[in-house]
């Protein structure tokens, strides 16, 4: 049935049926809003229009928001290392963020960015101009740069402009093979890409519980295991979330990051709840490197079948049996909504077990056979793979099964 069979009434039922919910949940979580810093000499803005004047030879650096990654890729190559370097030291939050250029160096100007964003925040918390609360926001600041900032920590993307972003590798990105991406949702910033109270419900512990997982699984491979928190998410359950406009942008962001890794590495994204919004909408555009997209707790990936997602690649999906997003309507009226549930039959993934996940935020809990699930289609292990249903129905048509 198509959009013009629907009756009229339905629609309307459909679409009331949609923004009651988003009533209540603006109801019990508050208006979705995103609070931005003020612009400062050290933001992503004035780094940017900086660079732009740059000039190596007669001409402009890469572009960042248009520059395909394998023209910024050969450009560093060409440019060669002490060059390179030096333009990481002036302009660390372009270079440190910029898809395409090396690890390495991403990795060196991310520090440097990092060191100068400590010290221009210490000063805030004895601002007397500040709030409370401001100076509260400046303490938790400086401590995620001091984390951020201690010895082996590879930081491949760090801006601190507004709530923030991040991105860490855990593993040699250089020589993997097999490259597993944690796309997290909701509530994603600088602030949260870490905790130390629910620690496997945040981008670093979820990929700490992955890249160990995938070792133990498949202890001859070589994975790598990136913690993505590189796109603004909604703040809490609201308006945000219950659309595809932060989704869309983020979606362009992670297309550029598969785009832009090293080497010849499969990749495996792992999205979890509105991040499989994000993933949903990536799909058509993702290189051929991305062999396998797993969701966990979606609400929908905007579309109603997995074919839909007009992607070659696997499409894997769980939800725990305790999870609430199940009780979120899963369609799309008029914007709002994110579509087909992909756990359904009907929608075509292969659906595998969330045994132990234990509600909407417990699926990279050690232990649990919803992460043993993840690290075996990280590895390529895919034999390892427990399906949902007994007869084994999420392994068909996979050939090597345990090749990595």
């Amino acid at each position: 049935m198509t959009s013009a069979d629907v009756p009229p009434s339905l629609t309307v039922l459909r679409t009331l049926l949609v923004l009651g919910v988003v009533l209540v949940m603006l109801a019990t979580t508050g208006w979705t809003a995103i609070r931005h810093r003020p612009v400062s000499p050290a933001s992503m803005e004035a780094a940017l229009s900086a660079w732009a004047r740059e000039r190596v030879g007669d001409a402009p650096p890469p572009d960042p928001a248009t520059a395909p990654p394998r023209t910024v890729a050969a450009w560093f190559a060409a440019l060669g290392r002490a060059r390179s370097e030096e333009l990481a030291e002036r302009y660390p939050l372009v270079v440190g963020n910029l898809d395409g250029a090396p690890p390495a160096l991403r990795y060196r100007a991310n520090r440097i960015g990092l060191t100068r964003a400590l010290e221009a925040e210490r000063p805030r918390l004895h601002d007397p101009r500040l709030s409370a609360e401001g100076r509260h926001e400046a303490r938790r600041r400086v401590d995620r740069f001091v984390s951020l900032l201690q010895p082996g920590r590879r930081i491949l993307a760090f801006d601190p402009t507004g709530t923030g972003r991040a991105a860490e590798v855990l593993g040699d990105l250089e020589r993997a093979r097999r490259v597993s991406v944690i796309v997290p949702g909701v509530d994603t910033h600088l602030l949260t890409f870490q905790k130390t109270r629910g620690r496997y419900t945040a981008p670093v512990g979820m990929a700490q519980a992955l890249y160990e997982a995938e070792r133990r699984t498949a202890p001859g491979a070589r994975v790598a295991v990136i913690a993505w928190a590189g796109y603004t998410a909604p703040a809490r359950v609201g308006v945000d979330a219950a659309t595809g406009r932060l989704a869309a942008s983020g979606a362009d962001r992670l297309v550029r990051l598969t785009e832009g890794l090293p080497g010849e590495a499969r990749v495996a994204l792992f999205c979890h709840s509105y991040g499989s919004v994000l993933c949903g909408l990536a799909a058509p555009r993702l290189p051929g490197r991305v062999t396998d997209l797993a969701v966990a707790g979606s609400p929908g990936m905007r579309v109603e079948t997995a074919a839909e997602l007009d992607t070659r690649a696997r499409i894997w999906a769980m939800r725990d049996a305790a999870d609430w997003i199940a009780d979120v309507p899963h369609l799309e009226v008029g914007g709002v909504g994110h579509g087909a549930d992909p756990v359904a039959p009907e929608f075509g993934a292969r659906l595998v077990s969330a045994a132990g996940a234990a509600g909407h935020t417990g699926y990279f809990e050690p232990g649990t056979e919803s992460l043993g699930n993840f690290a075996a289609i990280g590895a390529g292990a895919f034999g390892r793979v427990v399906c949902a249903r007994a007869d084994g129905e999420c392994h068909g048509g996979i050939s090597g099964a345990g090749g990595f």
